[in-house]
């Protein structure tokens, strides 16, 4: 039986074939130029290569307005159309009335009802532990997901002994913003640590959210970074995957994919399926809330 990689990158969609809107071809990213020789946009939304899948997932799904990051990961993380439950697209934390469908149909609770073991690979710093101890609620899909499900939360000590990933995935900012006494470390390292988590659990999950912070114009100052570490690692990880791994790489908006606007966008979410069962996954994904569903059906 495949074990799971769940990688969520927020706000990434496939956008225009437009060096001036679109980093996928404004910069030279290895995943595309080197992977898949070539980069998806809207005439182009599937690519192939060596079992590898490339296509787009629906972040509307029959709602108008624009996709948001509460309704957006919910639908992702608890395999339904959550915009549709409540009527419009919400975020950027999910809306309360999905508050009891994220306790009880999230992926990590579905895994461990079946009796597998499951984590959680981003690391938290002690600010966010200090929030969430004040009583406060106002929590992403996946730290909430976590919260009602007993998943341990990672924190700097799981970090720093390699057993955790950064959220930018080298450290860096850890280090320079927080003022951690952290190494700073290779996206190839990451991936590696990952994978090692990936070893010791059927579902292994990791969160990347800088994207959609670019994607608002925020922190511009640390782009080149960020994007050179996101490229690096996932060209490793899809270059290193295990045949026995099942991977899905997958978003909840567009957003990133036109850096001249800050809003979000109504393009497809960019989604990738490798290894094992990597075309059956990418047969059944055509929305967002396809793809927990999806990964389930090979959990029996």
């Amino acid at each position: 039986m495949s074990k799971t990689l769940l990688i969520f990158l927020d706000g990434v969609g496939i956008g225009e074939k437009d060096s001036k809107k679109n980093p996928f071809f404004k910069d030279n990213w290895k995943l595309f130029s080197e992977y898949f020789n070539e980069t998806p946009h809207l005439d182009k939304q599937y690519l192939t290569k060596s079992g590898t899948y490339l296509f787009p997932a629906d972040a509307c799904m029959g709602v108008k307005g624009l996709p948001l990051s509460g309704t957006g990961q919910t639908s992702i993380f608890c395999g339904v159309n959550a915009p549709k439950i409540i009527g419009k697209h919400f975020g950027p934390y999910p809306y309360s009335t999905l508050v009891p469908i994220i306790e009880e149909k999230n992926i990590f609770r579905r895994f461990k009802d079946l009796g597998k073991n499951v984590v959680f690979a981003n690391a938290y710093p002690k600010i966010f532990f200090d929030y969430i101890n004040s009583g406060k609620t106002r929590l992403s899909v996946t730290s909430l997901s976590c919260l009602k499900s007993d998943v341990k939360l990672k924190n700097a000590t799981d970090l720093r002994r390699g057993n955790a990933l950064s959220a930018e995935i080298d450290n860096k900012r850890w280090v320079e913003k927080l003022s951690y006494l952290l190494p700073i470390v290779k996206p190839e390292t990451a991936a590696r640590r990952l994978f090692r988590l990936v070893e010791k659990h059927d579902l292994t999950v990791f969160e990347f959210f800088l994207t959609d912070h670019l994607g608002h114009g925020r922190i511009a100052d640390w782009y080149e970074n960020i994007i050179l570490n996101l490229d690096r690692f996932l060209f490793y990880v899809l270059n290193n995957l295990d045949e026995n791994v099942s991977l899905v790489i997958c978003s909840d908006h567009g957003n990133f994919e036109n850096i001249l606007e800050k809003e979000h966008t109504r393009n497809p979410a960019l989604t990738i399926t490798s290894g094992k069962h990597a075309i059956e996954l990418a047969d059944r994904i055509t929305t967002l809330g396809d793809i927990t569903p999806a990964i389930m059906e090979f959990q029996s």
